[in-house]
């Protein structure tokens, strides 16, 4: 039936054909089509309204819909930092040199609004997760700008994956000053290369960043469990 919908071109908002209408269509029995349209709208993909006017509508997606039910499945594949980073070195600076020059002076505020939220390092453990969600948001934000719908769902989704990893095996402990250091210095600088006309010089600029990021929060990761570290990077 999901192929049935794409094919005839359907929009959100559109209602179905009625059960009936379906089952004659479909040469399937009232059973087959009320699972059919339970698990399309299990998926989101369709919405059912009940009373005068009511039916089953096409229903679009949310991209916080959509990230929910996938973090659902990475829910049970215990990501370490490595394989988010691996993502993020790859995505990311090729997401940034794209919007070289192209930023709004009003996105140019927004981005600024979130860097001024951490420009003091933290001074307790709980200020030091925040300031991690709060950086996080910073690429989220700039993904956004982006104008690859695809590109934009994958950055924010793993950025938010991360702000998880984070929050939930706590590596915002111990207080980590360089950590929150040298993210300020990079981001704006990066800020202040997106203004110009030098795109490889933001991907430069967003591959250090990511590569240094990468290496303080493997450190982090590693004073909180261990085991995420070989031995010889131990000694």
């Amino acid at each position: 039936m999901k192929l049935w919908v794409m094919e005839e071109g359907c929009q959100p908002g559109d209602r179905l054909p009625s059960e009936a209408e379906l089952m004659e269509r479909f040469s399937m029995a009232k059973g087959t089509i009320r699972e059919a349209i339970r698990i399309l709208e299990a998926q989101g993909l369709v919405r059912s309204r009940t009373g005068p006017g009511g039916g089953v509508f096409v229903h679009r997606v949310s991209e916080e819909r959509a990230a929910a039910l996938l973090g659902n499945y990475f829910y049970f594949q215990h990501l370490s930092i490595d394989d988010i980073y691996q993502i993020r070195e790859a995505l990311e600076p090729e997401m940034a040199a794209s919007l070289t020059g192209r930023l709004s002076p009003e996105q140019i505020g927004q981005l600024e609004a979130v860097l001024a939220g951490y420009a003091v390092p933290a001074r307790t453990a709980e200020e030091e997760r925040q300031q991690h969600v709060d950086s996080l948001r910073f690429h989220a934000l700039l993904a956004e700008m982006s104008g690859n719908p695809l590109l934009r769902f994958l950055i924010r989704f793993i950025a938010n994956m991360l702000s998880q990893i984070t929050v939930q095996r706590r590596l915002y402990e111990p207080l980590n000053p360089e950590l929150w250091s040298s993210g300020m210095a990079y981001q704006a600088r990066l800020l202040e290369a997106l203004q110009g006309e030098d795109p490889e010089e933001v991907r430069r600029i967003l591959r250090e960043h990511m590569a240094n990021a990468h290496r303080l929060m493997r450190l982090q990761e590693a004073a909180v469990t261990p085991r995420f570290l070989p031995e010889d990077q131990l000694l």
